[in-house]
């Protein structure tokens, strides 16, 4: 008999279980999966480290597990239980309840204005309850951002707090508004109520369910949207020598087995704007009262997947050439694909980068990803004519260069409009610059 217990998972603890697998009795194979685990923007999957025949199982949904806690007995010995993962029989997948799948899904953020608040009274007499009747997802959700549960007012069966109390008694706090009077309102926002309508009435319709990881990042991004104040500076930048470079090194890294990308060129490039103004390498406390300047460069880097965005990040990316930086940008991508992404792999990050070149688009405004102060946003380059001075008869001369759509979202509260201005105009002469890229 064999304990099967959950292997090294990074840095966290208390990670949600979200699904079970397998029952007592299955037969499983090496590498099959048992257990599904949530943590951040990530579900990980713990494999069976051998063939065998489960015995008994330790966890169940919604139980938090971290490093070496038991998840069930496996019985190594049953003759016929090591066929290969691709030859065991697929397991079926659970889908999880629609409040556990609807959990967010980033590290705690310093949300200032919310934890250190008074709590709104409902009505004219504290609803303090003994024990707030929610699930551990809306817990969850509740302490990231320093809710007191039982100050709030429960509207689903039997007074179970929902997601939606949560946020109406945020909204309710922001807006120094009782959360009842808040929610009749729509929201804590002098709004009307979202519209409830019947689609079906109308015509033919679908319910498509929504990927895991977008519904986990929806919190976080309107968590985001709501508490960080954003303004946008757009710029561009000269990209033409920078283009020619790439290309000229393409065949040379390929043959090394990775892409040299302009990302890779735009992190070496954003080090460096992060070295000369510093305040964008840095997150609020707790209080907002202090900048807590990080003399570190993890650059996290949103990766589109077919589930939904995530944001690995590139740790100690000052320390790396732009071939290392490309290499393990192609690493990171396939792993953030493949949902091999560990909870780790997307902490720490001091600056992000979302680039849309790819795909199109000429600006966009990115949201923040809290608590960092700002993200770059990139779009699709595109030739321009560029003024270049007068001909010996006077006549205008233009042309034609390769232009970069900058869009640089910042937090009001730490950056001001000089500063961000100057920040994209100095990455932008960083960009039209190799050997300032390079060094």
């Amino acid at each position: 008999m064999k304990e099967v217990l959950v292997p090294d998972i990074g840095d966290f603890k208390d990670v949600e279980v979200i699904e079970v697998l397998v029952k007592p009795g299955d037969t499983v194979a090496k590498e099959q999966s048992l257990v599904s685990l949530e943590s951040d923007k990530a579900t990980m999957e713990i494999p069976s480290p051998e063939a065998g025949v489960v015995k008994s199982i330790t966890v169940k949904i919604g139980d938090k597990v971290s490093q070496g806690s038991p998840l069930l007995s496996l019985d190594v010995g049953v003759a016929g239980a090591a066929a290969t993962p691709a030859e065991a029989a697929p397991q079926p997948r659970k889908t999880p309840p629609p409040e556990k799948a609807a959990a967010p899904a980033a590290a705690p953020v310093a949300a200032p204005i919310v934890t250190h608040a008074e709590p709104v009274p409902l009505g004219s007499k504290e609803a303090v309850q003994s024990v707030p009747h929610a699930s551990p997802s809306i817990r969850k959700f509740a302490r990231e951002l320093g809710v007191d549960l039982g100050r709030v007012q429960g509207s689903g069966p039997k007074g179970r707090i929902v997601k939606e109390d949560v946020q109406a008694f945020v909204k309710a706090t922001l807006t120094g508004r009782p959360a009842a009077a808040a929610a009749t309102a729509g929201g804590g926002l002098d709004v009307l109520p979202w519209p409830d309508v019947d689609f079906a009435k109308f015509g033919p319709i679908e319910l498509k369910p929504r990927p895991r990881i977008r519904k986990l990042s929806a919190a976080n991004l309107h968590r985001n949207w709501v508490m960080i104040p954003h303004v946008t500076q757009f710029d561009e930048a000269d990209i033409t020598d920078l283009e020619a470079f790439r290309k000229s090194n393409t065949a040379e890294t390929e043959k090394r087995g990775f892409k040299l990308t302009m990302l890779a060129f735009l992190i070496k490039a954003s080090v460096t704007a992060l070295r000369q103004f510093p305040d964008f390498n840095a997150s609020l406390d707790k209080t907002g009262e202090n900048l807590v300047l990080k003399k570190y460069f993890h650059i996290g880097v949103a990766v589109d997947t077919p589930e939904g965005l995530v944001v690995p990040v590139v740790r100690d990316a000052d320390r790396k050439g732009v071939f290392d930086l490309a290499r393990e940008l192609s690493e990171i991508s396939k792993l953030a694909r493949d949902r091999k992404l560990k909870p780790g792999d997307m902490q720490g990050g001091t600056f992000s980068i979302s680039s849309l070149g790819g795909i199109g688009g000429s600006a966009f405004t990115p949201i923040i990803n809290a608590p960092e102060v700002a993200i770059l946003g990139v779009s699709r380059s595109v030739l321009r004519p560029v003024y270049a001075g007068k001909d010996e008869k006077g006549k205008d001369l233009f042309n034609a260069r390769l232009m970069l759509p900058l869009s640089l979202s910042y937090d009001h509260r730490v950056i001001d409009g000089a500063l961000a201005a100057r920040f994209t105009a100095f990455l932008a002469t960083v960009l039209s610059d190799i050997r300032r890229t390079l060094l």
